[in-house]
C-alpha cells in the first residue's frame, strides 16, 4: 500500500520535477543519466516557459546536497545546469540564469575548494554565452568580491592555493567578458569594482617569492602536463581588461595600480612597476596613452615629498611609458610632461641643497648618501626628458628645445624660467647644468634642414648668454649642444680630440654646398658664434675638454656654414685668438695661453686643408713644423700631455712661430679670396648684457682727428657753431642714453608723415633741404681753433670732404638727422 501511495504521489508530481529527478542516479559515482538528461533538455527546449521552474528546482536540490555534503550529486546538478544553459537561448532563459547564478554563488560561498573551482568553471561557461538582450537588473558585485578574494587565497597546501587563485583569476576574466562591452548594464568599471579586480590581478603577477611558496617544494607536473601559472593567467586577464578600456573609464583602471604599488612599496626597487606599466601602455589603445602619462605625472606630484628613490622609481616608470607613447600618439601632454619634470628637477635640487645645509655638522656618510639619492632622481629626470624629446618629431622637438631653454635661469630671462632665487648661486648653477644636460639629450640626433631652424634667435641668444660662460662645465654643455645642432652630416665623431691632422681627406668629411638660408644665417648671427668662441678661449678655468670642444666648434662651422666670406672671418678670429695668447691682456695662466696657441694651430691646419689653397697650406705647415722643433708646447699633442714643460714667457719667441696675417693675406689673395678684411683686427660684438654686467666691451669708435696746434683768430668761428664739449662727445658715443629719445623722434616723424597735409610736409622738406645745403657747406670748411693757452690748443675737424663722418654731424646738428 505504501509503495502504491508513493507511486501515486510520484505520478502526481509535475513533469519537470520528475524529469529532473530522473537524471540523478542512485549512486552518484555513476554520473549523470544521459538518456534522461536528453529528455529534460528536449522538454526545456519545447517548453521554454518551464525553464525558470526547472532552474529553481535544480537549485533547491543543489542547496540541499551542499548542506548535506553530498558532493557527487552537486557535481551532477551543475553538469545538468551547464547543459541546459548551453542548449537554451530564448529570452525565457533569463529567469533560469538567476537560478543558475544563485547556485554558483552557493558553491563559491562553500569552504570546499573543489566546489569553488566547480562554481568558477560553470560561471566561465556562462560568461562565454552571448545573450540577445541585456539584463539591466543583474549585478555581479558578489562575484567580483568573491573571485577577488579567491585570488588572494592563502591555503596551507600550495597546490590547493594555486588552484583557487587560478579559479579566482578565471572568474574575474569571466566577469570582465560578460559585462565590459555592454554599457547599459551595471558596469564593472566603477571604482569600487576596479579597486578589487586590479590589485587581485597585480598580486598574482608579482614575480617575487612569498612565504607560502618557500614552505615546500614546487609542485610537480601531473599527467605529463604543467599546471597553469597564476602570474601568466593574471597578466593575460589584465591585458584583456585594459584592451577593453575606453576613454571614460581608463583612469579608473589605472589608479588602482598606483595604490597597489604604494601599498606594497614596489617603487624601490621598481622592476615590477616598470613591467606593469609596459603592459598597460602596450595593451591600451594608442590614443589613450596620454591618460596614463597624466596619471603618472599626477602621482609624481602627489609623492613629491617621498624618499628620492621612490621618486626616481616613478620617474623611471614615466620614462618607459613615454618611450612607448612617443611612438604613437601622446595627445596634449607633451609640454605638461616636460613642465612637470622640470618642476621636479628644481624640487630635487632644492632638497639636495637643503640636505647639505641641514647636515653640515652631521656624519659625512649620511650627507653623501642623501646627495647621491637626489642625484639619482636628477639623472632619471634628465634621461626621461632626453629620451622623450629625442623620439618626438622634429617640429615638436624644436618647440621642446625652446621650452627647456626658456626655463634655464640666465641673464635677462623671462618669468617662465625656473625660480631659483631661493637656491642661491650654487643652486642656480646646478639647475643650469641639469637643464643644459636635458637639452643636450633632446638635441641629440636632431637634423634641421637649415641652421636657422635649429638655432632661431629666441633660442640662440640665451644659449650663448655670457651668464652661461662663468663655469667651465656650463661652457662645455653649451658647445656640445651647438655641435648637435650644427653637425648635420655626423662629422663630429671624426673630429673628436684636438690634434694636428696630417691629412684631412682621410677623415672622409661629409658636406654639402652651403645653402642660401645658411649664408643668410651667418650674416645675421655669425658674429654671435665667433664671439662665444673668442670669449670662451679667454676663460681661466678652461681644461683640455674645453679646448677640444672649441676646436670641434670651429671645425664644424667650417664644414657646415663656411663660404669664402665666413672663411675670412674665421681666419680673423683665429688670429685674434693668437693675439690673446701673445699679448695676454687678461693675465691668463701659461697653460691657457699655450692651449690657445695649440687650438689655433690645430684649427688653421684643418682649415687650410679644407679650402686647399697651396700657398696657405704651405705657410701653416711651415709654422707647425717650426713649432714642433722650437716650441712644441704650442702644439696640442704636447701641451695637453700630463707632464709638459711650459715656457716662462712668450714675448721672446720669434715671428716664425706665429701665423702672420700678411702671409695669410698674400697666400689667399692669389687664389681669388677677398682679403681686405684680414687687415681689420677681429673685435667681438658688444651686447647689452656686456654693458650691464660690466664685462670688458669693445665698442665702435668715431674717427676724430685731435691735434694740439697753436692758433689764433678762430674765436668768431667757434661762436657761430655749436660748442663741442667732452660731455657732448660722451653722449654721442653712448647710444644707450639716446635710445629712448631716438625712438620718440622716429614715432613723431612717422606720425607726422601719416597725418599732416601734403602741402605742409612738402614746404617743410624744402626748407630743411635748403638749410641742409647751407650747413653742409659750412661743415666742409669748418675748423675749430680756440685761442692759444698754456697747455696747447685742441682742433677737431670733420675728417675728409666726404659724407662719412655722420656721427660728427649728429653731434653738431641733431636737427639734421634724417630718419
Amino acid at each position: 500500500l505504501s509503495a502504491g501511495v508513493c507511486c501515486c504521489c510520484a505520478a502526481l508530481r509535475p513533469r519537470y520535477k520528475r524529469l529532473v529527478d530522473n537524471i540523478f542516479p542512485e549512486d552518484p559515482k555513476d554520473g549523470l543519466v544521459k538518456a534522461d538528461m536528453e529528455k529534460l533538455t528536449f522538454y526545456a527546449v519545447s517548453a521554454p516557459e518551464k525553464l525558470d521552474r526547472i532552474g529553481a528546482y535544480l537549485a533547491e536540490r543543489l542547496s540541499r546536497d551542499v548542506f548535506r555534503h553530498r558532493y557527487g550529486y552537486v557535481l551532477i546538478a551543475m553538469e545538468a545546469l551547464d547543459q541546459l544553459l548551453m542548449a537554451c537561448h530564448s529570452q525565457s532563459i533569463k529567469p533560469f540564469v538567476e537560478s543558475f547564478l544563485h547556485m554558483v554563488a552557493k558553491l563559491l560561498e562553500s569552504g570546499e575548494p573543489k566546489l569553488q573551482v566547480l562554481g568558477t568553471n560553470s560561471f566561465v561557461k556562462f560568461a562565454n554565452i552571448e545573450e540577445d538582450t541585456p539584463s539591466y537588473h543583474r549585478r555581479y558585485d558578489f562575484f567580483v568580491s568573491r573571485f577577488s578574494a579567491m585570488c588572494h587565497s592563502c591555503d596551507h597546501d600550495p597546490e590547493i592555493q594555486t588552484e583557487i587563485r587560478i579559479a579566482g583569476i578565471r572568474g574575474i576574466q569571466g566577469v570582465v567578458r560578460k559585462t565590459v562591452n555592454d554599457e547599459l548594464r551595471a558596469t564593472i568599471w566603477e571604482p569600487q569594482h576596479m579597486d578589487k579586480i586590479v590589485p587581485s590581478l597585480l598580486f598574482n603577477m608579482q614575480k617575487i617569492e612569498d612565504i607560502d611558496s618557500r614552505t615546500g617544494p614546487p609542485s610537480s607536473p601531473t599527467g605529463g602536463e604543467k599546471e597553469e601559472n597564476p602570474a601568466v593567467l593574471a597578466e593575460n586577464c589584465f591585458r584583456e581588461l585594459l584592451g577593453r578600456a575606453t576613454y571614460g573609464n581608463m583612469n579608473n583602471a589605472v589608479r588602482p595600480v598606483f595604490a597597489h604599488l604604494d601599498h606594497h612599496r614596489l617603487w624601490d626597487p621598481n622592476e615590477f612597476a616598470v613591467s606593469c606599466f609596459k603592459i598597460i601602455m602596450y595593451s591600451i589603445q594608442a590614443q589613450y596613452s596620454h591618460h596614463v602619462i597624466q596619471e603618472i605625472l599626477g602621482h609624481l606630484d602627489a609623492r613629491k615629498r617621498d624618499s628620492p628613490r621612490v621618486r626616481a622609481g616613478i620617474i623611471q616608470v614615466l620614462l618607459e611609458a613615454v618611450a612607448i607613447a612617443a611612438k604613437g600618439s601622446i595627445g596634449p601632454t607633451v609640454l605638461e610632461v616636460f613642465n612637470t619634470l622640470l618642476k621636479h628637477l628644481r624640487i630635487s635640487v632644492d632638497f639636495e641643497l637643503a640636505d647639505k645645509r641641514s647636515s653640515a655638522g652631521s656624519a659625512t656618510f649620511s650627507t653623501s648618501s642623501k646627495e647621491s639619492d637626489e642625484r639619482i632622481v636628477q639623472n632619471a629626470i634628465i634621461q626621461t626628458i632626453g629620451f622623450f624629446g629625442s623620439n618626438l618629431p622634429d617640429y615638436q622637438r624644436s618647440e621642446i628645445m625652446m621650452f627647456i631653454m626658456g626655463k634655464v635661469p640666465v641673464f635677462g630671462a623671462t618669468s617662465q624660467s625656473l625660480d631659483t632665487s631661493h637656491l642661491g648661486d650654487l643652486g642656480t648653477r646646478r639647475i643650469q647644468i641639469m637643464l643644459l644636460r636635458s637639452l643636450l639629450m633632446v638635441t641629440s640626433g636632431y637634423k634641421a634642414t637649415t641652421i636657422s631652424n635649429a638655432l632661431p634667435p629666441p633660442f640662440l641668444d640665451p644659449l650663448l648668454s655670457p651668464s652661461l660662460m662663468e663655469d667651465s662645465e656650463l661652457r662645455q654643455l653649451v658647445l656640445e649642444i651647438l655641435h648637435n645642432l650644427i653637425d648635420r652630416h655626423d662629422n663630429r665623431a671624426k673630429l673628436r680630440g684636438i690634434r694636428i691632422i696630417p691629412d684631412v681627406s682621410d677623415l672622409k668629411i661629409k658636406r654639402d654646398k652651403i645653402s642660401r638660408q645658411d649664408v643668410s644665417f651667418m650674416k645675421k648671427h655669425g658674429q654671435q658664434l665667433y664671439r662665444h668662441i673668442y670669449l670662451g678661449c679667454k676663460e681661466e678655468d678652461n681644461v683640455q675638454k674645453n679646448f677640444e670642444l672649441l676646436f670641434t666648434s670651429l671645425a664644424l662651422t667650417t664644414i657646415e656654414l663656411a663660404n669664402e666670406e665666413v672663411v675670412i672671418d674665421l681666419i680673423r678670429l683665429a688670429i685674434a685668438l693668437q693675439d690673446i695668447a701673445i699679448i695676454n691682456e687678461d693675465n691668463l695662466p701659461m697653460f691657457n695661453r699655450c692651449g690657445v696657441m695649440a687650438l689655433v694651430a690645430a684649427y688653421l691646419n684643418f682649415l687650410s686643408q679644407m679650402i686647399a689653397v697651396p700657398a696657405f697650406c704651405q705657410h701653416i705647415s711651415k709654422v707647425i713644423e717650426t713649432r714642433s722643433l722650437e716650441a712644441p708646447y704650442f702644439l696640442p699633442e704636447t701641451i695637453f700631455k700630463d707632464k709638459c714643460n711650459l715656457p716662462k714667457s712668450l714675448e721672446k719667441h720669434e715671428k716664425n712661430l706665429f701665423f702672420l696675417t700678411n702671409k695669410i693675406a698674400e697666400s689667399l689673395g692669389g687664389s681669388g679670396y677677398s682679403v681686405e678684411r684680414l687687415s681689420v683686427p677681429y673685435v667681438p660684438q658688444v651686447t647689452d648684457e656686456d654693458r650691464l654686467s660690466r664685462r670688458k666691451s669693445i665698442v665702435d669708435t668715431v674717427s676724430i682727428q685731435v691735434d694740439i696746434l697753436p692758433g689764433n683768430n678762430t674765436e668768431d668761428k667757434v661762436d657761430n657753431t655749436e660748442e663741442i664739449t667732452f660731455e657732448a662727445l660722451k653722449k654721442a658715443i653712448d647710444n644707450n642714453g639716446l635710445e629712448e629719445q631716438e625712438k620718440e623722434k622716429r614715432r613723431l616723424v612717422i606720425e607726422k608723415f601719416q597725418k599732416a597735409p601734403f602741402e605742409e610736409i612738402a614746404a617743410q622738406c624744402e626748407t630743411k633741404a635748403n638749410l641742409l645745403h647751407d650747413r653742409l657747406a659750412q661743415i666742409l670748411e669748418l675748423t675749430i681753433r680756440p685761442p692759444p693757452s698754456p697747455s696747447g690748443t685742441m682742433t677737431i675737424t670733420a675728417g675728409h670732404a666726404h659724407y662719412q663722418s655722420v656721427p660728427v654731424y649728429e653731434m653738431k646738428f641733431p636737427d639734421l638727422c634724417v630718419y
